[in-house]
């Protein structure tokens, strides 16, 4: 069941060395095959409980070769746990473009890991919230349990999953993701598919097609209605180096757009100010970027944040990135913060 992805590697990015640091992080932290055997097969009662799961093949918290945030993931759900993960699913941030509907994914990716259970409770657990990993018994209706404030979102989505026959069982869960709330990204969006994803694949049979994208697609904008929903299908049907028209209203409609192809470069520009300051703030990085070559700049989001998207000829990105900063450092600001931006493919499970 594996979602193959070409193009960047997930954190992959043009440009540059940036002049300041790039939001950092979150902090840290076989199934046998042989024989069936002959004979009369053993009755009993049905486990309940965590179902046994070999580790993803290769064991993906200790491969060496395998992505930080992914070996991280894999490794967190089993020191959480006490239990490897069935699988673990990667996906992208994403953003809009300034052209009105058009979306696209960032190879910077939010991953989920997960394993099945069967005896109706979720576990959910996250390095962003190390102090509030949570047991809750998964009832698809009725008022939910008392959850920590994180919890509450992805438990809304796991009773939605479990209506729609998905996970029913519970599930062990660990979500993280490679960016901070201060690159100004939507969050949620890829989270939410992250989750969707790997619930739905440790609960369908092994033989059967990937998770249903499609219906999953529709489900998530069901159950949480609050979500940017192009965003949503952008993490989910986005391609490397194009843009995405999610609401043609008939097959999803899929645009080049990849900057490094032409020469150029995007870039988030993250501002570090009080809120009351942001969008002065990034009005000034704007027109200080406009004025040393940069191309264009819009939010990425629905509405403006703390961060803008710059598209800028790939010879003024030091430029770009050095009056900015002198700018602020002259002005006794915080200098903004720099983010390459690769444009990825759609969320996949990672082996």
């Amino acid at each position: 069941m594996t979602a193959a992805r070409t193009g960047a590697s997930p954190r992959e990015g043009g440009g540059a060395t940036p002049a300041e640091p790039d939001p950092e992080p979150e902090p840290v932290g076989s199934v046998p095959v042989g024989p069936l055997p002959i004979g009369p097969v053993p009755i009993g009662p049905v486990p309940v409980g965590p179902v046994p799961v070999g580790p993803v093949p290769p064991d993906l918290a200790r491969r060496a070769t395998a992505d930080p945030l992914f070996r991280l993931v894999a490794y967190a759900l089993e020191a959480a746990h006490g239990r490897p993960p069935a699988a673990v699913w990667s996906a992208p941030y994403a953003f809009h473009l300034g052209s009105p509907g058009l979306v696209a994914a960032a190879g910077w990716p939010v991953a989920a890991a997960a394993a099945p259970r069967t005896d109706g409770l979720v576990r959910l657990s996250s390095l962003g919230h190390p102090a509030d990993s949570c047991d809750l018994p998964l009832t698809p209706d009725g008022p939910p349990p008392a959850a920590p404030a994180w919890a509450v979102r992805p438990y809304a989505l796991l009773r939605a999953l479990a209506r729609a026959g998905y996970g029913r069982g519970g599930t062990d869960l660990h979500l993280q993701g490679s960016l901070t709330d201060a690159a100004g990204l939507a969050t949620a969006e890829p989270a939410d598919c992250a989750m969707a994803l790997a619930v739905a694949d440790v609960h369908t049979p092994a033989a059967d097609a990937e998770p249903d994208r499609e219906g999953l697609a529709r489900l998530l904008a069901r159950a949480l209605p609050d979500g940017d929903d192009a965003l949503r299908r952008a993490v989910l049907f986005a391609r490397p180096g194009q843009a995405l028209l999610p609401d043609t209203g008939q097959e999803r409609r899929h645009v080049a757009f990849d900057p490094a192809a032409s020469g150029s470069r995007l870039v988030l520009l993250a501002v570090r100010a009080d809120p009351a300051d942001r969008a002065a703030e990034l009005a000034l990085a704007v027109s200080c970027a406009r004025r040393a070559g940069a191309l264009s700049a819009w939010p990425p989001g629905r509405r403006p944040g703390r961060s803008v998207l710059v598209l800028l000829p790939a010879s003024r990105l030091t430029a770009v990135r050095a009056a900015v900063a002198e700018d602020f450092r002259g002005r006794g600001r915080p200098v903004p913060r720099f983010l390459n931006i690769a444009v990825a493919g759609a969320a996949r499970r990672e082996e």
